[in-house]
C-alpha cells in the first residue's frame, strides 16, 4: 500500500524535479561558503547566492534583491521582524487566525510593553478589512504594525491582504504578512499590495527543502538582528554592518538549502502559478463536494474552494480527530495532519477547540485518484 502525502499545509512532498539534485551539486562540487573567500570556488558560490537572491526576487514583485533575507524559515523571518522592528510603547494589530509563529513572539513582546490587539475572525476564519481598519485607528495610540496571515494554516482561509496593503501604506502602518500557506499558491507582489514585510517559508508550496525561507524587508526599514556574528565583511566592527542583507544574515548560509528552492520557485514559474493554483483548487474543489456528501462530516472554513488556499479542516461528529488521523494512515495508507496546528486561537474561533481537527491538504502532486481513496476511507470511517 502506497502512502498518499495530504499534509503539504506542513511540509510539501515529493519536492519538485530538479531540488534533491540542486541539493546535491552545491554539496558535491560546490561545498564553500559564499562571500568567504576570494578563490574561485568561493567567488561561485557568491555568485550562485546572489542569483538564487535576485530568482526569489522577480518571484515576489521585490525591485532590490538585496531587501531579500535569507533565513531558516518562515518562523525565523517573523521573529527577525516582529523582535527587529517593534519597540515597547507600539501597538500592533493581528488577528485570531494567527499561528504560534507571530502568537508567541507577539505574547513575549507584550512583556516588553508592546500593546497586542488581537481583531476576531468569523466563524469561517475570514478577518474582516474593515475590523482590522477599525482597531488601527480607535484609541489615540498610534498603530506600528499589522501583523496578518495571508491564508489561515487551520482552515485556508484567504484573508483580505490586496485591501489592507494600500490602506496600510496610505495610514503609515507597517504590514507583516505570514506567507506559510500562500506563498507559491497565491500571486504576490510586495509593490503592487503594499506589503512592508514578507515572511516566506522554502519548504512548503514552494516545493524547497526545511530549513529554508526569506524575509523581504520594504526600503528604509532597518530591523535590529537577531543574530550577532560574523558577515564577511569589516571584520574589524564589533558591530554589524547597516547593510542588507548581510546585517541580519549572520553566519554561514544553508547554500545547498537555497539552491534546492531556487530549483522550486523555477518548477514553479515552468509550471505557471495560475495552472498550480487551478491544479489544487480543483483537488480542493473534489475533497469539498465529497465531504458534503458524507453523513456526520463537519467542514470549517469557507464553503467554496476559490476562498480556501490550501487546506481543508474536518470532523467526524462524535469521534476524536487524532483516531481518524490514525485509522487513515493504519488502514488506507493516508497521511492527514491531527490536532491543533500550532494555531490554538484560530480553533478557539471556529469551535474546534480543545480538540482541534483533521486537516487535509493537498499538494501540487496528488490527483484526483488521491481524493476519491481519501473520501473513501472517510466513508468507511464515518460509518462507524
Amino acid at each position: 500500500m502506497a502512502d498518499i502525502y495530504l499534509d503539504n499545509a506542513a511540509t510539501s512532498f515529493p519536492k519538485a524535479p530538479g531540488v534533491s539534485r540542486a541539493v546535491a551539486e552545491v554539496i558535491d562540487h560546490l561545498g564553500t561558503s559564499p562571500g568567504r573567500g576570494s578563490y574561485r570556488l568561493a567567488l561561485q558560490a557568491g555568485r550562485l547566492l546572489f542569483d538564487i537572491r535576485e530568482t526569489v526576487a522577480d518571484f515576489f514583485g521585490i525591485a532590490d534583491a538585496s531587501r531579500v533575507v535569507f533565513t531558516s524559515g518562515a518562523t525565523e523571518a517573523l521573529n527577525l521582524a516582529l523582535f527587529g522592528l517593534l519597540q515597547p510603547g507600539d501597538r500592533v494589530i493581528t488577528s485570531s487566525m494567527e499561528h504560534n509563529a507571530v502568537l508567541r513572539p507577539l505574547h513575549a513582546l507584550q512583556q516588553r510593553g508592546i500593546e497586542v490587539v488581537r481583531v476576531p475572525a468569523d466563524a469561517s476564519g475570514l478577518v474582516a478589512a474593515h475590523d482590522i481598519r477599525a482597531a488601527a485607528t480607535q484609541g489615540t495610540k498610534r498603530t506600528r504594525m499589522v501583523a496578518l496571515t495571508h491564508a489561515a494554516n487551520v482552515t485556508g482561509t484567504i484573508q483580505p491582504i490586496e485591501e489592507l496593503g494600500p490602506w496600510c501604506r496610505a495610514e503609515g502602518i507597517l504590514l507583516l504578512v505570514d506567507a506559510a500557506q500562500s506563498a507559491g499558491l497565491l500571486p504576490i507582489d510586495v509593490e503592487a499590495q503594499g506589503i512592508d514585510l514578507l515572511a516566506v517559508p522554502g519548504h512548503k508550496n514552494l516545493l524547497g527543502p526545511a530549513g529554508t525561507g526569506f524575509l523581504y524587508v520594504r526600503e528604509g526599514l532597518q530591523p535590529r538582528p537577531l543574530n550577532f556574528g560574523g558577515t564577511g565583511g569589516d571584520s574589524t566592527s564589533p558591530l554589524p554592518p547597516e547593510e542588507l542583507p548581510e546585517r541580519l544574515e549572520s553566519g554561514t548560509v544553508n547554500l545547498p538549502g537555497l539552491a534546492g528552492l531556487r530549483a522550486g520557485l523555477l518548477y514553479l514559474q515552468s509550471r505557471g502559478l495560475q495552472a498550480v493554483r487551478r491544479h489544487k483548487a480543483a483537488l480542493l474543489e473534489q475533497v469539498l463536494s465529497g465531504l458534503k456528501r458524507l453523513d456526520g462530516v463537519r467542514i470549517y472554513g469557507p464553503g467554496e474552494a476559490a476562498c480556501h488556499a490550501g487546506v481543508v479542516s474536518i470532523n467526524l461528529a462524535g469521534r476524536d480527530p487524532a483516531e481518524i488521523g490514525y485509522r487513515l494512515d493504519a488502514d488506507f495508507g493516508i497521511c492527514v495532519r491531527t490536532g491543533l496546528h500550532c494555531a490554538p486561537e484560530a480553533h478557539r474561533t471556529i469551535g474546534s477547540f480543545p480538540d482541534g481537527t483533521v486537516r487535509i491538504s493537498p499538494g501540487l502532486f496528488n490527483t484526483s485518484a488521491d481524493i476519491d481513496t481519501l473520501l473513501q476511507a472517510l466513508h468507511v470511517l464515518a460509518k462507524g
